[in-house]
């Protein structure tokens, strides 16, 4: 018998919160901490030695954060329970030299970031946010959350054939966004101006991770409001429905047969590799200390692993009605049909049978419907975090996700009920 769904609309209405709130990854993994930690979770730190008591803990690593909940009793070797996702989007992001300007303009030096739809970014109103790193070592949130930054297009009278040839950007020369005038452009203009937005003196930001991100709330669209268009669906939706079942489980959790965990990465949109990203150490080193903690052997650990499932949960591509023949003509993933289970033969996907077979009762017990995704074979096929969590830990991996438009822009398309779909087949799947 199907469990009843808890989660609804609401979760909806909340995730369109959690997507404004977090504009860097930055940001969303100090509300994905917040959230936790009403829901009793504690962060401990890397460097101090980690105990074996129950509960909820989580740890934080630049724009990741793993979070794990040990119930009572649990022993050495028992198994975990991991939804996986990422923290960052693709956008444009701030230089180590970043004032620009020339004819009058003051503007700002960027480089791009992952895969971004570069038109999508043009002509619409930008906020700056991200991380300072200050004098003393500390770092600062800072959210710039009004129009501030601009990348012009073109006007068609100077480019005539926009229409019939198609708009062609140089990622050097075209995406510099103006913030300003002035003929009297100074390095240091952009840095103080941060500077003083966060109430900080002069010179005592001396590192800064920043990026642009548009200022458009997130919206429900359509005749019955049956859409949701924002930023940063792809991945901040699954981080944020992994949050909402990782609390939602730790209550009554001391029954679980498994450790529930939510891994959230950053840098998966250029490869992964880095220390917080799912090609480096983090999880790795979070599960063995876990184990160890307890009292755990490396027979407890490869013990724990090999029993353990990871559900990779990142964006996919709903069916375009406008370009239909870009998809596989059997698999036609719908908005609002249910998360979709992602398939690969060439691994860039994780999924394999048995992996279908895991997620298919997870769905059943959710009371959930779930679709099929798989690419075009006349098309390259995109990936996740799931091949490598897969082949870095040796962890049987599961590939799934929610069916978007628009992926990669500025701001995506989503079926307003498939976020709290996947959010109640998360909440099963932890349950075990």
């Amino acid at each position: 018998m199907s469990a009843p769904h808890r989660f609804d609309r609401g979760h909806t209405d909340d995730l369109m919160s959690f997507l404004a709130a977090s504009p860097s990854p930055y940001h969303a993994v100090a509300n994905t901490a917040q959230r936790l930690e009403k829901a009793g979770f504690r962060q401990v730190a890397e460097t101090d030695a980690w105990d074996g008591t129950s509960g909820g803990k989580y740890v934080l690593r630049g724009g990741a954060i793993v979070a794990w909940y040990v119930p009572e009793g649990a022993a050495p070797h028992t198994p975990f329970r991991i939804v996986g996702a990422h923290t960052d989007s693709p956008n444009l992001r701030v230089k180590p030299v970043p004032d620009l300007g020339g004819h009058g303009w003051r503007q700002v030096a960027v480089e791009i970031y992952g895969g971004p739809l570069l038109n999508s970014w043009l002509d619409r109103d930008l906020g700056l946010a991200g991380r300072l790193t200050l004098r003393d070592g500390t770092s600062r949130l800072v959210d710039v959350d009004r129009p501030l930054l601009r990348v012009p297009q073109l006007a068609i009278h100077l480019d005539r054939a926009v229409n019939t040839d198609g708009l062609k950007l140089d990622k050097q020369r075209h995406l510099q966004p103006i913030w300003g005038m002035s003929d009297d452009v100074r390095e240091g203009d952009l840095i103080a101006f941060v500077e003083e937005e966060c109430g900080l003196a002069p010179g005592e930001v001396t590192g800064w991770d920043l990026m642009a991100h548009s200022v458009e709330p997130p919206a429900y669209l359509g005749r019955d409001r049956e859409l949701v268009a924002g930023p940063r669906m792809d991945n901040l939706l699954s981080v944020h429905a992994a949050t909402a079942a990782l609390a939602a489980v730790s209550t009554g959790a001391e029954q679980l047969p498994y450790i529930p965990v939510l891994a959230a990465f950053d840098h998966e949109e250029n490869g992964s590799q880095s220390d917080t990203g799912a090609d480096g150490p983090l999880l790795g080193s979070v599960l063995e200390r876990s184990v160890f903690a307890r009292g755990g052997t490396y027979e407890d650990r490869a013990r724990a692993f090999a029993g353990t499932i990871c559900l990779s949960s990142d964006t996919g591509h709903a069916v375009h009605p406008n370009y239909a023949e870009r998809h596989d003509p059997t698999h036609h993933p719908r908005v609002n049909g249910g998360p979709i289970l992602k398939v690969n033969v060439n691994n860039r996907y994780a999924t394999d049978g048995s992996g279908r077979a895991v997620w298919a009762a997870t769905c059943e017990k959710a009371g959930v419907p779930f679709q099929n995704f798989v690419s075009n074979n006349s098309m390259p096929c995109g990936t996740t975090i799931g091949p490598i969590t897969a082949a870095r830990h040796g962890i049987k991996t599961v590939d799934i996700g929610v069916a978007i438009l628009s992926m990669h822009s500025a701001r995506e398309l989503c079926g307003a009920d498939d976020p709290h779909l996947l959010a109640n087949a998360l909440l099963a799947f932890l349950e075990g």
